[in-house]
């Protein structure tokens, strides 16, 4: 199942979709029970008194709404879209002294909704370090880590990606006084794939496959004696099914114009923010990118792809390499690592594997107040995904862009057409020359 979107008018309207399903809002909760419910469920899952704090203050004012419109004895879809209509940040708006609270207020009517639906909340990331893997299990889960390894040669990152969510899948069977593999029924499994619904469909569909090659292990080493795979369901994701989001040109460069570049901070996000929107570097790319990488005797940066494996060649603009040379002259603490980037305190490390730097774009996307006119991504993947359009909007053949972004193949930058009607019935024309390129 789709994830249902940020913004409460979408999920409304995704909501009003299900309602013929057995996930329908229930009439017969007050608001004031489901916001109750809602604050128990995140003190629950261990939400930070902060974070607890801007979800309060956003349902005090969405009762106080309710009241000035005299409906507070239930639940109301309508009223809290109204709520989110009226509130909600316009374009360029800066907001008044005490209005901050505006800020979340998306998140917060989207986590209401959530358990005024489900009776329960899904993290939008899961804390490892409360999940705990039921004893009985550990020795097990940890003999799959080494057969993934040793076995099936993974790369470090998908090898982390399946034993978090194979520790994940333990968990909740623990969750269900489950406390060793060989006591799992089909029913459990089908209920943590239900437990996942309210993720997007691509993470689903990871999940599932993850789930799927540890239970053939199971069944392999005899844990299990019967294959419980076939329980799990074959989640179909077009790898063209969803439209990237893209950022209008005017805004990115409002975006980089509001860089402070005479601090530190400053020099290395605008080194990073160009390196996404001008090569289209990907995230795991910027941050392992390493001093030794970059070619300055000839003006090029070279790469193998984190993704891919793939060596990638890109030229060093002299835009990027000023703001590059600023940041290392002045903005990057000494250091004997020979990544570029790194922290801004001590003990000034490189970026951890798993940070997507989404911080930095949201950071300096606050500063110069820029707000969409619709709710879409935002991090550094859709400066990537703007690059992309815009080559194709300069009419850059296919081939091209594939090989600026590091495609295998230029069916993968075919996606980008879908941004552009225009764009797209040019390539549905030109076929001949994709095949020639292919």
């Amino acid at each position: 199942m789709m994830r249902v979107l940020a913004a409460i008018g979408a999920a409304v309207v995704r909501s009003s979709i299900m309602e013929d399903s057995t996930r329908q809002v229930s009439s017969r909760l007050s608001l004031e029970q489901v916001i109750a419910g809602a604050v128990s469920e995140l003190e629950r899952l261990g939400y930070s008194r902060r974070s607890l704090n801007r979800y309060r203050t956003v349902w005090r004012h969405l009762v106080a709404f309710c009241l000035d419109t005299n409906v507070i004895d239930e639940y109301c879809k309508d009223i809290v879209v109204n709520f989110y209509c009226r509130y909600r940040m316009q374009d360029g708006e800066r907001l008044k002294a005490g209005g901050g609270w505006r800020r979340h207020i998306e998140m917060a009517l989207k986590v209401l909704e959530d358990f005024a639906r489900d009776r329960h909340i899904e993290r939008t990331i899961t804390d490892m370090q409360k999940i705990q893997v039921p004893a009985r299990m550990v020795k097990t889960v940890r003999d799959y880590e080494q057969y993934c390894r040793d076995r099936l040669n993974l790369r470090p990152t998908t090898l982390r990606d399946r034993m978090r969510h194979v520790a994940i899948f333990a968990d909740f069977l623990g969750s269900r006084n489950i406390t060793s593999f060989d006591q799992m029924q089909s029913a459990d499994i089908s209920a943590f794939v239900t437990s996942r619904h309210c993720l997007a469909a691509k993470t689903v569909s990871g999940i599932v496959s993850h789930v799927r090659g540890f239970l053939r292990f199971l069944l392999l080493r005899g844990i299990l004696h019967r294959d419980l795979s076939h329980v799990l369901p074959v989640v179909h994701v077009p790898s063209d099914a969803t439209v990237p989001s893209v950022w209008d040109p005017e805004l990115v460069i409002r975006l980089l114009e509001v860089v402070d570049r005479s601090s530190p901070k400053g020099k290395r996000d605008y080194a990073i923010l160009l390196l996404a929107c001008r090569l289209g570097l990907r995230v795991g790319d910027i941050r392992t990118l390493t001093l030794d990488e970059l070619k300055w005797e000839t003006a090029t940066l070279e790469i193998t792809q984190s993704k891919s494996l793939a060596p990638l060649c890109l030229p060093l603009t002299e835009e990027i390499g000023e703001a590059l040379i600023d940041y290392l002259r002045s903005g990057r603490s000494s250091s004997d690592r020979r990544e570029v980037f790194l922290t801004l305190t001590p003990p000034f490390r490189p970026f951890s594997n798993t940070d997507n730097l989404h911080r930095i774009v949201v950071y300096w996307k606050e500063v110069a107040g820029i707000h969409f006119r619709t709710p879409q991504r935002h991090g550094l993947h859709s400066l990537r995904h703007t690059l992309a359009t815009q080559l194709l909007h300069e009419q850059t053949p296919f081939h091209v862009i594939s090989e600026i972004l590091g495609h295998a193949t230029t069916a993968s930058t075919f996606i980008y057409a879908k941004t552009d009607v225009e764009t797209l019935r040019t390539a549905a024309l030109n076929t001949e020359e994709v095949r020639h390129v292919e």
